[in-house]
């Protein structure tokens, strides 16, 4: 028996995909801002640089999230997304 996957919806690009392959943003119920683990309200992200300058651009985290997201986190998905294309260039 297959088990269906779990869709979630792109903040920037509002498209649906699997949640494994999405970034998770979280506003944690204890205060701040977490990537990826944690309880409270998430927010998805694709991890792509058209889909994190459009949320960037248009506030679209921070609406999703209902507070203010701090410019490290955007930071530390932007090194994330370089840090991945190096490693997907290393691996040809």
């Amino acid at each position: 028996m297959s088990r269906r996957p779990v869709l979630r919806r792109c903040v920037a690009c509002r498209e649906l995909l699997d949640r494994q392959q999405l970034w998770r943003v979280i506003r944690l119920a204890e205060g701040g801002i977490g990537l990826d683990q944690g309880m409270g309200r998430s927010a998805y992200l694709c991890p792509s640089q058209v889909c994190l300058d459009e949320a960037k651009r248009r506030k679209r985290l921070q609406r999703a999230l209902r507070c203010q997201v701090a410019d490290s986190i955007v930071e530390t998905l932007e090194r994330r997304l370089t840090s991945g294309a190096d490693l997907a260039s290393e691996a040809r």
